[in-house]
């Protein structure tokens, strides 16, 4: 009899569900594997309501996914721009979908924001970034490529593997940090989308000049994380890093 209820208890407990109804929770968990380093991994919720897997790089805490977000985490919405002309003249708050196509585009690579909406001077203080997070600084990229090692071979090991994504070669690609970064292309300044497949870009809230803004990219043909200034009116994906 005592085996019979131990049974049923075991039974029971291996259906039940986690649900989850908070705006914005990281649940952290480490995760078991055979690779080292091994990952520490959790996940987090938008105001859309879209889950992000979140992974630990030394001491920060980072997404594991491009943002989706059609909204601040105020609830107001971030503008869609669509037409290439009013694209290349905002100097405000702008987001957009790849080829204007979220159907095809949106679950694996995200949205394109232009960095407007990432500046809390440009959008009004506002955050696309979940509650608890917030769009990492030039400076905090910094810290990131200097504990993988330097901008040499940090790019390697945030690139997700294989070619299911990026192009042929995919040079040095490990992912070993689990942040699994896409070559999610752009859209350029004169609002035309390119370099899907070959180029990953991503944003930094920090500012170059009053024409440009920080950014990192990542190639299929480098193992590098660059670093470079270009036009706040490009169209990035954006990976928030938790307060």
């Amino acid at each position: 009899m005592a085996l019979i209820t131990c049974l049923l208890f075991l039974i029971f407990t291996s259906c039940q569900k986690d649900e989850f109804n908070q705006d914005s929770i990281s649940d952290i968990s480490p995760l078991a594997s055979s690779k080292k380093p091994t990952a520490t991994v959790g996940k987090v919720k938008d105001v859309d309501g879209n889950w992000y897997k979140t992974v630990k790089i030394g001491e920060q805490w980072w997404m594991a996914e491009n943002l989706k977000t059609t909204r601040f985490n105020d609830r107001t919405y971030i503008p869609l721009v669509t037409e290439n002309s009013i694209w290349e003249t905002l100097t405000t708050p702008g987001y957009c979908w790849f080829n204007n196509d979220e159907a095809t585009y949106k679950a694996t690579y995200g949205a394109m924001y232009n960095w407007f909406s990432l500046n809390a001077t440009s959008n009004g203080g506002k955050n696309v970034c979940p509650t608890g997070w917030h769009v990492p600084t030039d400076a905090e990229w910094t810290t990131l490529t200097s504990y993988l090692g330097g901008e040499e071979v940090a790019g390697g090991k945030l690139k997700e593997t294989g070619t299911t994504h990026w192009f042929s070669p995919n040079t040095g690609a490990t992912n070993e940090t689990g942040f699994t970064a896409l070559p999610s292309g752009l859209r350029g300044y004169d609002g035309v989308c390119y370099a899907l497949g070959s180029y990953g870009y991503l944003w930094s809230s920090s500012e170059s000049s009053a024409t440009y803004g920080f950014y990192r990219y990542l190639v299929f043909n480098y193992s590098n994380l660059f670093g470079n200034p270009n036009f706040k009116q490009n169209g990035f994906a954006v990976r928030c890093l938790k307060d």
